[in-house]
């Protein structure tokens, strides 16, 4: 297996703007870190969850791939748009209505984010399982990836406190600049 190739996927997926980290930058700025942290952790086990089930059921997916991308990516798309409208309307003086940012929506955002699952059932069979088919070889490979997701989510979680003052005095920009990239992330899953 070529590490280099396949740790550059891994981080390059995971620390690239996508749903969940925009989510968690936009958390960080309107509720704080330890709101964000709530946020990360679910979205790291179901990282992990969803690593796990890609390993173990790769050959049963592999039949049936075809259908879940399109249900993962129409599901997926409609909730990204969903959430680029609440990031666009928050204001920084009111907490939003809706507390999307619990343990339990970043736990499910993962489920129906198509980036975190094509990621999930690419990485396994395509780095790890023509080499390593060994059972204790594929679960430290899916708790190493699991870490770096979570190092990604908890970068996030960083650059959103670091620069929390930028981002509320300009948050109607920040606010903007958020929604497009979600909105762009959900069209791009088309195309």
């Amino acid at each position: 297996m070529n590490m280099t190739t396949f740790l550059m996927y891994c981080f390059i997926v995971t620390f690239t703007p996508g749903p969940t980290n925009i989510v968690i930058l936009s958390t960080v700025h309107h509720t704080g870190a330890k709101k964000a942290m709530e946020y990360t952790y679910g979205a790291t086990l179901a990282f992990g969850i969803l690593l796990a089930i890609s390993a173990m059921l790769n050959t049963i997916l592999i039949a049936v791939i075809p259908k879940v991308l399109i249900v993962m990516q129409i599901i997926g798309s409609i909730y990204m748009i969903y959430l680029a409208y609440q990031i666009y309307k928050m204001e920084p003086s009111k907490p939003p209505v809706n507390r999307t940012a619990t343990f339990l929506s970043g736990f499910l955002m993962q489920f129906l984010n198509p980036k975190v699952v094509v990621f999930t059932m690419t990485v396994i069979p395509a780095y790890i399982l023509p080499h390593y088919i060994e059972t204790p070889a594929v679960t430290i490979s899916v708790i190493a990836i699991t870490l770096i997701g979570f190092s990604a989510f908890i970068t996030w979680v960083l650059f959103g406190a670091i620069f929390k003052e930028f981002l509320q005095k300009y948050y109607k920009t920040v606010n903007i600049i958020m929604s497009l990239f979600l909105a762009y992330s959900a069209i791009m899953i088309w195309l």
